[in-house]
C-alpha cells in the first residue's frame, strides 16, 4: 500500500520535458490520494556542463504539485543530509528519474541511504540506461546507481532490454505517457496566423533540443532531394541547439535551401508550444538513435501524424501506415517517407490517431507503478 511518495528527479523552477513529466506524474498520484511530493535539484548541472541557455523557466510555479528543491548534483555532503532526511520520513515509495550517468552518484548515495530505514521500496524511472552520447566511465556510474534501487519501470523494450544489462531487479514496461499541459489544439489558421505564416504553405516540423544523434542534418539533407525540392515543402525547425550550431547553418546554405528552412532556435515556453505544432502539417523525428521520444506523445496530444526512423524504440509507438510512417535513417528514405505523408493527407492519419492515443494515460503509468512496488 502505497500511501506517501517522493519522486526525485526535475521539477520547477527547471524548465523542460522531464520536469513536465514529473509534474504531471506527481498530480496524478495527487489524484489518487497518495501523498506526493517531488524533490528536485537546486543545482542539476554546473553551467559549464549545461549545452543549453538555460536550465530554469521564466513560468510561474505550478500550485498543484508539492516541489522541493533540495538536491544539488556534485554535493557528496547534499547527498547524505537529503538521504536522511528521506529515511527519516519513511516515504512508502520513492520514484527516482534516471537519464544520464553524470547523475549517478548523487541519486545512487541519497536512494542508499533512504532505504535503509528498511521501509521505503525505490523504483527507479529510467530513460535511458545506456546515454546516446558515450563517456568514459557511464557504466561504472550506472553500475552504482542501479545497485541502489529495487525496480525499474521504463518507457519502451529497448530501455528494459538495457537496464538487464545491469540487474536482474523487477522490470515493468509502461509506455510514456501524452502529455496534456500543453492545453488544448488549435486550428492550423491561427497558429500560423501567430507565427505570420502563409496557410496555403506545406510545413513539417522538428522538434526539441538538437543534438547529432536526432538527426536533423538527414533531414536537412531529405530537403535537398528534387522531389520535396518540386513540391516547395518547407521545414521549420523549433529548439535549442545543445552543440554547435554552426555546422547546421553551413549545411542549410551549402544545400540551397535557406528560402525552405524555418529557424526558431530558442527555448519555446509550454503555452507557446502548440502555436508550433498545431502550424505543421507532420512532425518529423529522423533520429539517428533513440531510445523512446518525448515528441511522439506531443504529436498524439495535437494529432499530428508523424515519420520516425526505425531505431531503438521509436517506431513501437508509431503503427506504420496508421499513425504516421516508420523508415530508415538516410536522407532519401526520409525524403521518400515526407512524400508519402502528403500523398495520404493528414486526414488519412486522424481516425487511427485518435484510436492510437487511447493507450497512452497518465493514469495508466501510475497504476503501473503501484502494481510493481506490490512486487518488491
Amino acid at each position: 500500500m502505497v500511501n506517501t511518495l517522493v519522486i526525485l528527479g526535475p521539477g520547477w523552477p527547471l524548465r523542460g520535458g522531464l520536469a513536465a513529466f514529473d509534474e504531471q506524474l506527481a498530480r496524478t498520484f495527487t489524484q489518487k490520494d497518495i501523498t506526493t511530493r517531488i524533490e528536485t535539484f537546486s543545482l542539476q548541472y554546473p553551467s559549464l556542463l549545461f549545452p543549453g541557455t538555460s536550465q530554469y523557466s521564466s513560468e510561474p510555479a505550478p500550485t498543484d504539485v508539492h516541489i522541493h528543491a533540495g538536491m544539488n548534483s556534485i554535493n557528496p555532503f547534499n547527498w547524505i543530509r537529503i538521504g536522511l532526511k528521506l529515511k527519516k520520513e519513511k516515504p512508502d515509495l520513492i520514484i527516482v528519474r534516471y537519464w544520464i550517468p553524470f547523475l549517478a552518484p548523487c541519486l545512487g548515495t541519497i536512494c542508499r541511504i533512504a532505504k535503509s530505514n528498511r521501509h521505503t521500496k525505490i523504483i527507479s524511472i529510467v530513460d535511458n540506461m545506456i546515454p546516446h552520447e558515450k563517456r568514459i566511465g557511464d557504466h561504472f556510474l550506472t553500475n552504482y546507481f542501479a545497485k541502489s534501487v529495487d525496480g525499474f519501470l521504463t518507457m519502451s523494450d529497448k530501455v528494459s532490454k538495457d537496464v538487464k544489462t545491469f540487474s536482474n531487479k523487477p522490470i515493468l514496461l509502461s509506455p510514456h505517457p501524452i502529455f496534456a499541459h500543453f492545453g488544448a489544439p488549435i486550428p492550423k489558421a491561427n497558429a500560423r496566423q501567430i507565427l505570420g505564416l502563409d496557410i496555403n504553405d506545406k510545413i513539417i516540423l522538428f522538434f526539441g533540443f538538437i543534438r547529432h544523434y536526432k538527426g536533423l542534418d538527414l533531414l536537412l539533407k531529405a530537403m535537398a532531394e528534387q522531389s520535396i525540392k518540386d513540391a516547395n515543402i518547407k521545414l521549420m525547425i523549433v529548439g535549442e541547439f545543445y552543440e554547435d550550431a554552426q555546422p547546421y547553418h553551413d549545411l542549410i546554405k551549402e544545400l540551397n535551401i535557406t528560402d525552405r528552412v524555418i529557424l526558431h532556435t530558442q527555448f519555446v515556453p509550454d503555452q507557446e508550444v502548440k502555436h508550433y505544432v498545431c502550424a505543421a502539417d507532420f512532425i518529423i523525428q529522423p533520429y539517428r538513435n533513440a531510445t523512446q521520444s518525448g515528441v511522439t506523445p506531443l504529436a498524439y496530444h495535437f494529432e499530428i501524424p508523424m515519420l520516425v526512423t526505425n531505431v531503438g524504440a521509436l517506431a513501437d509507438s508509431v503503427p506504420n501506415g496508421k499513425v504516421g510512417v516508420v523508415v530508415a535513417p538516410n536522407e532519401h528514405y526520409i525524403a521518400n517517407g515526407i512524400e508519402t505523408l502528403y500523398e495520404h493527407g493528414k486526414d488519412y492519419y486522424t481516425p487511427y490517431i485518435k484510436e492510437e492515443k487511447k493507450k497512452y494515460s497518465w493514469e495508466q503509468i501510475a497504476d503501473n507503478f503501484l502494481i510493481l512496488h506490490q512486487q518488491l
